[in-house]
């Protein structure tokens, strides 16, 4: 019963060594197990996914009600891509078990907000120089575009403005640990987010099938 992946949350950092010593960053991840709450199909939805749900919210509108079937009340509902959709079922569970050491996964995430940024924190720009009257010009950004033509300032120009708090995929990261009993998992490196913030945990890969899958549908659809 292959899934494209699961959801889970951040615990935080931390470092284990391996067999030579070596030490190795890792970030553990809470992956306790989510509920099947709806099972999507080729001939009825024009792909095959299934639908989890992950952590609880304590008041549910009538649409969520209904939907959820009395499953649970559930603060989050994602979809990851499956195999074969006739081997799952509504209720179903699934968590961690799903990956061995030595996987790699893709880790998604909505990164930490960092406010209001500046064109040298935000994209990396090095400044102006700090000489020839130009003390103060240091973390400007310089010219943003010609005067006459095209006398407008060019869309996409990496200006000012809010940094983080988007959606950033950490790819192909190595899972070191997994431990189902107690829903919890190890990935080498560094993952998007705070402490406490819903990841989704998949198969590298497996986002990029589900969008094609989707994208499919929808022109088979029109």
């Amino acid at each position: 019963m292959k899934i494209g992946g699961i959801l889970g949350r951040k615990l935080g950092m931390t470092q284990i060594f391996g067999a030579d010593g070596t030490a190795l960053p890792v970030t553990v991840l809470e992956a306790l197990p989510s509920t099947v709450v709806q099972v999507k199909s080729q001939e009825k939805d024009g792909y095959n996914a299934v639908q989890l749900g992950y952590g609880f919210r304590r008041r549910l509108n009538k649409p969520l009600q209904g939907h959820m079937k009395g499953l649970g009340q559930f603060r989050y509902l994602r979809e990851f891509p499956v195999e074969d959709p006739g081997q799952w079922q509504v209720g179903q569970k699934v968590g961690c078990e799903i990956f061995q050491p030595g996987d790699l996964v893709d880790v998604v995430g909505i990164s930490k907000g960092k406010g209001f940024a500046g064109v040298v924190k935000r994209h990396g720009f090095a400044g102006g120089p700090k000489s020839h009257g130009q003390s103060d010009r240091w973390r400007a950004p310089g010219s943003i575009g010609a005067g006459t033509d095209p006398g407008r300032v060019i869309k996409g120009l990496r200006m000012a403005g809010h940094m983080g708090a988007c959606q950033v995929t950490a790819k192909n990261l190595l899972v070191v640990h997994v431990d189902p009993a107690k829903g919890i998992m190890m990935v080498k490196g560094a993952v998007p987010g705070h402490k406490g913030s819903l990841l989704k945990i998949q198969f590298a890969n497996a986002a990029d099938d589900l969008k094609k899958r989707r994208a499919k549908a929808s022109v088979a659809g029109s």
